[in-house]
C-alpha cells in the first residue's frame, strides 16, 4: 500500500533534528532505520505530518567498549551487533531479527524507541540491566533503564521532542547465556523468546536473569524463576521446577498464530531450553 503524504526532511546535527521534530508537533515522526515505522505507514496505520531521518546525523553509529560497559550508538544496524559477539546474548538475539536486509538497515535505537514487545531486543535489554540516553533540546540528556523504559504497547518513556542517542549495555564476562525463539518462519516476528543469562559458581546459581519477548503488552522479566534459581543448584531438576513458572503473571496476547495458553507453553519451554542452555547442561 502507499502511506499517507507527509514532508520529509534530514537535519545535518542532532540539534537541527530536535528543532525539526520539536516545530513537527505530536505527527512528526523520528526515522532510524524505518523497519518498524514504513509498514505502519504503507498500512495507514500510523499517518505522520513530517518524517525526521537520523541518516545524516553523526555519532550515533558503533560499537565500542569503555570500560566494563558497551556504548552502542543509536543508529547502530542490527547486523553490526550480531557480527559483536562479546556482545554475548546481544549478539545472539540480533542475529535471530527478520532476514539480512531488515538487519543491514534496521536499528537498535529505532527497535527500543518503536516499543514492540514482540521485537527481539527490549526484553534482552531488560535482563542486561541496560540504558539509554535520550536528548532533548537545548543539549539536555538523561538516562533511561531499560526496565523502565516500556510502558504500555507501542509506548515508551521516551519524550517527543527527545532522541535515543546511545545504549549503554553492561558486559557480563563469565555469565552463560541463551536466547531461544519461536516462530513459524525464521524471518517472523516471535511467538514468544525468552532471554538467560546466568551467573554460576561450580554447580550453584549465583544470580540468573530471565526476558519474556511476547508475552504481555510490554516485555517481562521472569521474576519467579529467577527467584526459584537463585542460590539453588543449577541441575536438570531445578532448572524444570522453575522453568514451571515462567508464565506467572504474563498476559500473552491471543492471535493468529497461538492462543494465549499456548504462548505460556510456549514460555515454560523455551525457558527450560534456554537456562539450561546458559548453564552448559547437555
Amino acid at each position: 500500500m502507499i502511506p499517507a503524504e507527509f514532508d520529509y526532511t534530514a537535519p545535518d546535527t542532532l540539534e537541527e533534528a530536535i528543532t525539526a521534530v520539536s516545530e513537527g508537533g505530536e505527527d512528526a515522526k523520528l526515522l532510524a532505520g524505518g523497519h518498524s515505522l514504513l509498514p505502519l505507514m504503507k498500512l495507514r496505520l500510523a499517518a505522520p505530518s513530517l518524517l525526521v531521518d537520523l541518516r545524516k546525523v553523526p555519532g550515533l553509529h558503533g560499537v565500542q567498549r569503555e570500560d566494563g560497559t558497551w556504548r552502542i550508538g543509536a543508529l547502530t544496524p542490527h547486523a553490526e551487533l550480531e557480527h559483536t559477539p562479546d556482545l554475548g546474548v546481544v549478539s545472539v538475539a540480533a542475529g535471530t531479527i527478520a532476514d539480512p536486509q531488515v538487519r543491514n538497515r534496521g536499528t537498535i535505537g529505532g527497535s527500543l524507541a518503536h516499543g514492540d514487545p514482540a521485537s527481539d531486543l527490549p526484553a534482552v535489554m531488560m535482563i542486561c540491566d541496560a540504558s539509554v540516553t535520550l536528548q532533548g533540546a537545548g543539549g539536555q540528556q538523561r538516562s533511561v533503564s531499560a526496565n523502565e523504559l516500556f510502558r504500555n504497547y507501542l509506548e515508551t518513556a521516551i519524550e517527543p521532542a527527545e532522541v535515543l542517542t546511545e545504549v549503554r549495555v553492561p558486559a557480563y564476562d563469565g555469565w552463560g547465556y541463551s536466547y531461544q525463539k519461536f516462530n513459524r518462519r525464521s524471518e517472523d516476528w516471535a511467538m514468544v523468546a525468552v532471554s538467560v543469562l546466568v551467573k554460576q559458581t561450580g554447580d550453584v546459581c549465583e544470580d540468573v536473569r530471565v526476558g519474556l519477548t511476547n508475552m504481555a503488552s510490554v516485555p517481562l522479566r521472569a521474576g519467579a524463576v529467577e527467584e526459584a534459581l537463585r542460590g539453588q543448584p543449577l541441575n536438570k531438576e531445578s532448572i524444570a521446577r522453575a522453568a514451571e513458572q515462567a508464565a506467572e503473571g504474563t498476559d500473552p496476547p491471543a492471535d493468529l498464530n497461538a492462543s494465549g495458553d499456548y504462548k505460556r507453553h510456549l514460555a515454560r519451554v523455551l525457558t527450560r531450553r534456554a537456562l539450561e542452555q546458559a548453564a552448559g547442561l547437555p
